[in-house]
């Protein structure tokens, strides 16, 4: 089934302000002057656009901080107004909906923990059935393109059309530098699939931590995503929930003045042409790729026929193993990386296979 989405063009309304977009504010409402205290801070800077606090928080384990709860909404909206910026918070079901509406909240966002879970999706939709307000959709905990898609034609099935994707990174097993890891070709793919469709980066929740907040902020500016949610505390490291991943409203400034934020298009004549020129030599390389694989398949299914006339199996661990060292070391030799050559290998040998099993089974 194709993927629709009848959605108000990005530039029409969230992308109005200036790229990129800055969502900024605490990781959790914690007291009243500590919102209206970070609120003040960041609106000086004049760089932020949308003012963040976790009004309730979805925690691992029980007995964690989980947010003030609907007491907080008051402390959010006041400082939005006091400082004149937009407020918005996340929303696990329809009471927080119903809550965040009444009490003025200006855009939704919808959780990683929420996103993942198509029932409760479903049922922030309908809560929030009839109501013109922005709606941003964390992509799920787990990589799961097709879950972060179908959670945002939920919503906009529900008549929301000013609607927006967060990307937060993906829980993993693997312990690597990141808290989550970014696996960029997710959200890279939406943007493909959906051009129209604001896509901000998290980098708070990528990194978990707030050195690495800079370096992932360029990374997503690089890629072109739309704007930035990054975590605020007036004093971090006393935050009352993800704390390492907090920054100073002095040092978010810093981080933000530090972004180089590239032109999506140039006129410049040269570049044009030259730009050109080298995409049509890729064009050529990318026909000439695609031919040498399609006659790689022809030889394995030749392969597969041989193997099934003279009962051999189709797997032959040992040839497998020689190929991936051979293949590996030339492509070294040619400045490829070992995570690139071993992922195209294996999509490479997983598609031979599943030729030769054809001519096995037919």
């Amino acid at each position: 089934m194709d993927k629709q989405l009848n959605i108000t063009p990005k530039a029409d309304w969230l992308l109005k302000h200036k790229r990129p977009i800055i969502i900024s504010g605490p990781c959790s409402a914690e007291t009243e002057d500590q919102v209206m205290n970070t609120a003040l801070k960041l609106a000086k800077l004049g760089k932020v656009d949308y003012l963040r606090a976790g009004i309730w928080k979805p925690r691992t384990r029980p007995n964690a901080f989980e947010g003030v709860g609907i007491e907080a909404l008051p402390w959010l909206v006041n400082a939005g107004k006091e400082t004149n910026i937009p407020v918005t918070t996340e929303v696990a079901n329809a009471a927080h909906v119903e809550a965040a509406l009444k009490a003025g909240i200006d855009m939704l966002w919808i959780g990683a923990r929420t996103t993942v879970n198509p029932f409760s999706v479903q049922e922030i939709a309908d809560a929030i059935k009839g109501v013109d307000i922005p709606v941003m959709v964390k992509n799920p905990l787990n990589p799961d393109l097709q879950l972060w898609i179908g959670a945002m034609e939920r919503i906009n099935q529900a008549g929301i059309t000013k609607l927006g994707a967060i990307h937060r990174g993906f829980s993993s097993f693997e312990k690597t530098v990141y808290r989550n890891i970014p696996q960029w070709n997710f959200p890279i793919e939406l943007k493909r699939m959906f051009p129209d469709l604001p896509i901000i980066c998290d980098p708070s929740h990528i990194g978990g931590n707030r050195d690495l907040i800079g370096m992932i902020s360029q990374k997503a500016l690089d890629l072109d995503f739309d704007g930035l949610m990054i975590e605020s505390h007036p004093t971090p490291d006393a935050a009352w929930s993800d704390a390492k991943q907090q920054v100073t409203p002095l040092a978010l400034k810093e981080i933000i003045n530090d972004l180089i934020v590239r032109n999506i298009s140039t006129e410049d004549k040269n570049f044009i042409d030259h730009l050109s020129e080298l995409r049509d030599r890729i064009d050529d390389l990318d026909e000439e790729i695609i031919q040498k694989l399609a006659n790689r398949m022809k030889i394995a299914i030749e392969i597969g026929s041989y193997k099934k006339n003279n009962d051999v199996t189709i797997l032959q661990v040992n040839r497998w193993n020689e190929i991936v060292k051979q293949r590996k070391q030339l492509a070294n030799a040619m400045g490829l990386s070992d995570r690139f050559i071993s992922k195209f290998l294996k999509i490479i040998h997983e598609e031979s296979i599943q030729n030769q099993t054809k001519v096995m089974n037919s």
